[in-house]
This record gives structure tokens, C-alpha cells and sequence, in this order.
């Protein structure tokens, strides 16, 4: 159970944060980078969320918002996947597996079965919830050079990285879904 009585510590004043487990490193250390930007980007979909409560078709908007906060929460758990280092973590600690992976892959195969082949890049837009999917689909890519670019100096667990991926291409054809449920148009990119 999480219990927090007081936000402040003051122990960030020097410039540095903890780690899950104890350890002291600078703020801008890449495993700050990392799971602060998947912070960010748990922000951004809840936004998402937000816009969503304005999609007038209730089967998409309650399907949306289910997808949104199942990944929401799995945010939490990538964090606290990246806030540890692999020898600290404890039996239990929440953390993505390989499901969490396939689950994206086959709820965008069933989004993609109602979409039209792409003839084109797609513009960000397609209405205000696919607008913000776009947006938290580039925090999302952002995230996954973050968290590649710890993993090139420590050890990062590979179902974290498979996520961040699937998940940046999970939001595009969420936006792309959403769009269409909605009748928004697409705006397709013209060379």
C-alpha cells in the first residue's frame, strides 16, 4: 500500500532524486530522463482521457477510456520498472510482461479491422481526442529513446522497451480509430 502524508522531502534540493531502493543520483541521470518522461507521457494520456469524455459515440468513448486507463496504470508500473535497478527489485513489484505487449498488438489488430489502408502519412489531428493521441504518441517515442538511451549504459528490462514501442503505435491507431468512430477527417500528408 502506498501512503503519502507529505509531498515535499527537500532532499531534492541538491540536484539529486531517489531511486527505488535508495540510491542518490542526479536528476538529469538517464534513468531520471527515462521514467520521468513516461511520467509525462502518463500525463499526456491523461489528457487523452479527458478529450475522450467528448466523443458523442458511447461504445468508442467507454472502449477508449477502458484502453487509456488499463495503460495508464501499466505506466505506473513501467516507471516503477525504470525507477529500479534490476537488482532491487522485490518479489511482486508490478512491472510489464510480455502480455502487456500482445494485448496492445491485438487490441490494435481489432482497431485496424474497421480502418482503411494508409495511401499516405497521416497529419496529427483527426478531431480533439485523435489530436491528443497524436500528441501523446510523440512523448511516447520520446520515452523510447529515453529508455534506450539508459539502456545503453544499464540494464533495462526488454518488455520495457517492447512497450514503449508497441504503445507508440497503439496510439497512432487509437488516433486513427477514434477518428473514424467519430467522423473526423483524416488529413493525409501531401508530398
Amino acid at each position: 500500500m502506498v501512503r503519502l502524508n507529505r509531498i515535499y522531502t527537500r532532499t531534492g534540493d541538491d540536484g539529486t532524486t531517489g531511486l527505488v531502493g535508495g540510491e542518490r543520483v542526479p536528476k538529469d541521470d538517464p534513468r531520471i530522463e527515462a521514467y520521468g518522461t513516461v511520467d509525462e507521457l502518463n500525463a499526456c494520456i491523461g489528457v487523452c482521457r479527458e478529450a475522450n469524455t467528448r466523443t458523442q459515440d458511447s461504445e468508442a468513448r467507454g472502449q477508449l477510456d477502458r484502453d487509456l486507463w488499463k495503460i495508464q496504470q501499466q505506466l505506473f508500473n513501467l516507471g516503477s520498472s525504470l525507477a529500479t535497478r534490476l537488482e532491487s527489485r522485490w518479489p511482486g513489484q508490478p512491472l510489464i510482461v510480455a502480455e502487456d505487449v500482445t494485448a496492445l498488438e491485438r487490441s490494435m489488430d481489432a482497431m485496424n479491422q474497421e480502418l482503411e489502408p494508409l495511401k499516405s502519412f497521416v497529419l496529427p489531428g483527426g478531431g480533439p481526442t485523435g489530436a491528443a493521441l497524436h500528441v501523446a504518441r510523440t512523448v511516447c517515442r520520446r520515452a523510447e529513446r529515453r529508455a534506450f538511451e539508459l539502456a545503453h549504459v544499464e540494464v533495462v528490462a526488454p518488455e520495457d522497451l517492447k512497450y514503449l514501442n508497441r504503445l507508440s503505435d497503439w496510439l497512432f491507431v487509437a488516433s486513427r480509430w477514434i477518428a473514424k468512430r467519430t467522423g473526423e477527417p483524416e488529413a493525409l500528408w501531401t508530398p
